[in-house]
């Protein structure tokens, strides 16, 4: 008859234990089947037709626990069989579990888990099997539900089979490098001591054996006063990239906290074991959370990274040496006679070091073709003797990928160069230091004082036009509207029968007469990807010197070039949109007004024929223009220091900005600087028509 059994303990302490990460309450089932001999535990994923996660099953083919005693073994927390036994009944391996928590964490999973228990029912194992399911909720954490016991279905076969349903989460678990990687070290110790054990997860099996390229013991100074538990240290080193760990363990070797090992030895992948009764003390006091107030355990923590450190020391010395050794008997090593300097056995270590270090991350190496190495190495000597400072960063960087970053790499090498990505990359860097410069030129008081709008910023974008959009080219710069004009029939190929003839294209605006042929500062052009292969887009900017705000004669002008262009018969009634745009740091309150219309945000006038007339503020552009490199600013994770921006715009546009310092603010400017009257109009008659 079915029975439901009360649990001996509170319920918030089972919320605690339901609360597990994933891979913790997967490893606590997985132990619980090897406390019970078993030799085959399988890690199985149920999934509905649409792919999405139903279920976990762990299966096990160990000895289960018998009908009457399960009551008693589901009951309490404390108090079980394992706390008078060190090892297994059966096969006399360490036990892992006391108290009986594990089968609880499986509540952190799912809301339901059940215990499938198919035992025999006789004393001979071949003999016929029974079977019983114990079912604990997560609703109801302090009850469980015991079946009653019947003939078992199907193939006779001993273990437990726990089925964990109703999944809080899509848990990332069945295909997880990451997972695998946790697990293979959670196990490790365990399953290189017992090698006839499988353990399998999904479709992948877990091969700590396989995966240990070394394994060293070490015994550390027992903590407290004298007599107090032994502390020992075991430490594997991996084949392939693992994250480091140091792992606090009871004296048994399973893991219970994980730390960080607080040690840096390049070119070594491992785990490292904090083994002590003390430790399995502090579990069962519950005082592994708050391991750092633990006097004693910080000071036998402290110890194993120091002894972690004097380890990988000598394990990287012992590596350079084997490896140097094989390269001089190979006849690939750099260097043919003893180092007679300082200077040359300093250069000599520092190259054996970092070759090794290349070798270790990049196998291949050791693969190649012997010319082929003799000649890396000669360049990687050269390297490291004329510009030590680039290689260790560039070799620091390379180097600490983990391997799945490596991979990608790799196959992004494939497909493209490696100049290529470090282009694009610099790309972006370079075009978020200049926008940073460039907003520090125009908005620092001390530096927009003396920041001419002709003679600097016209010409610092002349060779940054992405600025305004990707998608544009410089067309025309500095010119006269005439030679606009000229561009534009040029662009167009169907329109080369357009006479412009030497009658300049005059401005509307009841200009003095020496001053209406318009001098426009940059024409952005690109082609609309339309049906019509004539359709062009014109971006005219007028930029304004950034000491003062844009005012009624600055959108006059503007006006002005754009009513030239529309009034011209020479070219009414082509496909091409013209956008005429003003550019200044902030507006007057009478351009201000002029922009309140029910027109787009900036937009001062829009015709039915394709012409557009705005008004920008620095800041919005120089936003716009960021808000298009975010994505890969993000994934570089770039950060810019407008100080060595400024530095490097200076160097780089050293023929432009010349030796521009900042200003002391208020200070009068000197005759000269002002160049808005001079350059609004050239005096060169032959720019009249273009020149």
């Amino acid at each position: 008859m079915q029975q439901t059994i009360e649990l001996q303990v509170q319920e918030d302490f089972l919320d605690r234990l339901a609360t597990t990460r994933p891979v913790q309450a997967l490893a606590e089932l997985i132990w619980n089947a090897l406390d019970a001999d078993a030799k085959h535990v399988r890690v199985e994923f149920d999934h509905d037709p649409s792919g999405l996660l139903q279920a976990i099953r762990v299966k096990d083919d160990g000895y289960g626990i018998a009908y009457d005693d399960a009551p008693t073994v589901f009951r309490k927390l404390g108090g079980s069989w394992k706390r008078e036994r060190k090892r297994t009944r059966f096969e006399n391996r360490v036990l892992h579990g006391e108290e009986g928590k594990g089968r609880f964490r499986a509540l952190a999973l799912g809301r339901v888990a059940d215990w499938h228990v198919r035992i025999p029912s006789t004393a001979d194992p071949a003999g016929p099997h029974v079977e019983y399911t114990v079912t604990i909720i997560r609703d109801r954490p302090g009850q469980a539900t015991i079946s009653d016991l019947q003939p078992a279905s199907g193939a006779v076969q001993r273990g437990v089979e726990v089925v964990v349903s109703e999944l809080f989460k899509q848990w990332q678990i069945e295909d997880s490098e990451e997972v695998l990687n946790e697990l293979t070290e959670i196990f490790a110790l365990y399953l290189t001591d017992y090698r006839s054990i499988q353990l399998t997860i999904g479709s992948r099996r877990v091969d700590a054996a396989g995966e240990i390229a070394r394994r060293d013991q070490f015994q550390l100074n027992p903590v407290g006063v004298a007599g107090s538990p032994w502390v020992q240290l075991d430490v594997i080193e991996w084949k392939t990239e693992k994250d480091r760990a140091l792992h606090l363990c009871n004296e048994s070797g399973f893991p219970l906290s994980r730390l960080a090992p607080g040690v840096v030895a390049p070119g070594f992948s491992f785990a490292a074991y904090l083994k002590s009764p003390y430790i399995t003390q502090l579990n069962e006091d519950n005082l592994l959370g708050v391991a750092e107030m633990v006097p004693e355990l910080n000071t036998a923590v402290q110890e194993a990274r120091e002894k972690l450190r004097e380890h990988f020391r000598s394990r990287a010395a012992d590596r350079v040496k084997d490896l140097v050794q094989v390269w001089k008997s190979e006849h690939v090593y750099p260097y043919e006679e003893e180092p007679k300097t300082a200077v040359e056995q300093v250069q000599r270590q520092v190259f054996d070091v970092v070759a090794v270090s290349v070798a270790t991350a990049l196998p291949e190496i050791q693969t190649s073709e012997q010319r082929t190495r003799r000649f890396q190495f000669r360049m990687l000597r050269q390297a490291i003797e004329r510009s030590p400072e680039d290689l260790q960063l560039i070799i620091n960087e390379v180097l600490q990928l983990p391997q799945k970053k490596r991979e990608d790499l790799a196959q992004l090498l494939q497909k493209t160069s490696l100049a290529k990505i470090i282009s694009a990359a610099k790309l972006v860097a370079d075009r978020l230091e200049f926008l940073d410069a460039l907003e520090a030129m125009l908005f620092r008081v001390d530096l927009k004082a003396t920041f001419k709008e002709r003679k600097q910023l016209h010409r610092l974008l002349e060779t940054n036009t992405w600025l305004f959009g990707e998608e544009f080219a410089l067309t025309v710069s500095d010119r006269s509207l005439t030679e606009v004009l000229r561009k534009h029939r040029d662009a167009h190929n169907k329109m080369s029968n357009i006479l412009i003839d030497d009658e300049p294209v005059r401005r509307p605006d009841g200009s003095p007469k020496g001053r209406r042929r318009g001098i426009v500062d940059l024409v952005l052009s690109r082609r609309i990807p339309t049906p019509y292969p004539t359709e062009l887009h014109h971006l005219v900017i007028e930029l304004k010197a950034p000491k003062k705000p844009l005012a009624a004669e600055d959108t006059q002008q503007i006006k002005s070039y754009a009513y030239a262009v529309s009034r011209d018969e020479r070219f009414k009634g082509l496909a091409t949109r013209w956008q005429f745009c003003l550019v200044g740091n902030d507006l007057s309150e009478f351009v201000e007004r002029e922009l309140d219309n029910d027109l787009s945000r900036g937009v001062l006038q829009q015709t039915t024929d394709g012409m557009t007339i705005s008004v920008r503020r620095w800041s919005e552009l120089i936003q716009e223009a960021r808000g298009r490199l975010e994505f890969v600013q993000r994934e570089l994770n770039y950060e810019v220091n407008r100080d060595q921006a400024l530095e490097r715009l200076r160097t780089t546009y050293a023929h432009i900005l010349g030796d521009i310092e900042p200003a002391e603010v208020g200070v009068p400017q000197e005759a000269g600087d002002e160049e808005e009257i001079e350059d609004e109009e050239s005096s060169d008659p032959a720019e009249a028509v273009g020149g």
